[in-house]
């Protein structure tokens, strides 16, 4: 029993230091970056549901509501970050504001600045694991603890380019449910975002981006992306992320305001040994109006 609970606390504690992840994160900044609250130039609302490694029991499922906008009279953008994410008997949930100050450097260019803090939830459930179990170590081996979280980051967006460095949490934890088992949580991963525009001709773009992930202690880890986009409606993605998987991104614009995503994540490499393929749906509702006594180019 106590090897049982040493192979828990190991495998926990490695898995907690990586944030979550999205294949879809170039659609929704605010979930990797704090200073994007209010890079929309409207109220935008986003939620993604991430089922990882589908047909696995207990296989991390993770959702994100986020809702930033921008203030024009001060130059600010305000934000709020949900995430609520399980991996088997772990559960957190993340609540973050976030505000970002946007400092305009050319005709249609910005460098924004951006903080965010809120409170990390984390509960763990080993007494499930236990069956009936007298072992001293079960004994209140529920535990249920709340953290302070901060993080800050850069951003530049222009017409062509757009480029972040955060950093989105910060804060580094570690608490003990009794003497055999320890949580640390060291979330402090350094990201680099770019993106690049390339117009193909007047209806085709092409954006490619890579994201970096670097924590200490571990791999330099990226992502690689590469969309292809028609007439600003439809998006098709194809992503590599280093070691891990090939993904699969599409994007609709219903109408100007209402955009649905989904994304599939084919293993490879070792991780397809032991996981299967992880799906990703995203519904993002911009309150974007065309002004009045102004036709539309699509009418």
């Amino acid at each position: 029993m106590m090897c049982c609970w040493f192979c828990i606390a190991i495998t926990f504690t490695s898995s907690a230091q990586q944030n979550v992840q999205f294949t879809q994160y170039m659609f929704n900044g605010l979930v990797i970056n704090p200073a994007y609250a209010g890079a929309d130039e409207a109220l935008s609302l986003t939620f993604i549901h991430r089922s990882q490694w589908t047909g696995l029991d207990n296989a991390p499922t993770t959702q994100t509501l986020t809702a930033h906008t921008l203030i024009k009279e001060i130059n600010s953008g305000v934000g709020l970050t949900l995430v609520n994410d399980r991996v088997g008997i772990h559960k957190t949930l993340n609540a973050l504001g976030s505000y970002a100050y946007h400092l305009h450097t050319g005709k249609h260019s910005y460098l924004s600045m951006g903080l965010q803090a809120g409170v990390r939830n984390v509960r763990n459930d080993y007494t499930s694991l236990m069956n009936g179990t007298t072992d001293p170590a079960a004994i209140n081996a529920y535990t249920a603890r709340t953290f302070f979280d901060f993080g800050a980051g850069i951003y530049f967006r222009s017409p062509r380019v757009h480029a972040g460095l955060s950093v989105p949490e910060i804060n580094t934890q570690r608490f003990y449910a009794n003497d055999s088992v320890m949580n640390r949580f060291n979330p402090s991963n350094v990201l680099l975002y770019c993106k690049y525009r390339i117009p193909l001709s007047a209806q085709l773009a092409l954006e490619p981006s890579t994201l970096l992930k670097y924590l200490k202690g571990l791999p330099l880890s990226y992502d690689i992306n590469m969309n292809l986009i028609y007439r600003e409606v439809l998006s098709m993605g194809l992503s590599y992320r280093a070691k891990e998987s090939v993904d699969f991104i599409f994007k609709a614009n219903v109408t100007r305001q209402l955009q649905f995503g989904y994304a599939y994540d084919h293993p490879i490499g070792s991780v397809a040994r032991v996981s299967n393929g992880s799906h990703e749906l995203m519904i993002q509702y911009l309150f974007r109006y065309l002004k009045k006594n102004v036709e539309s180019p699509r009418g």
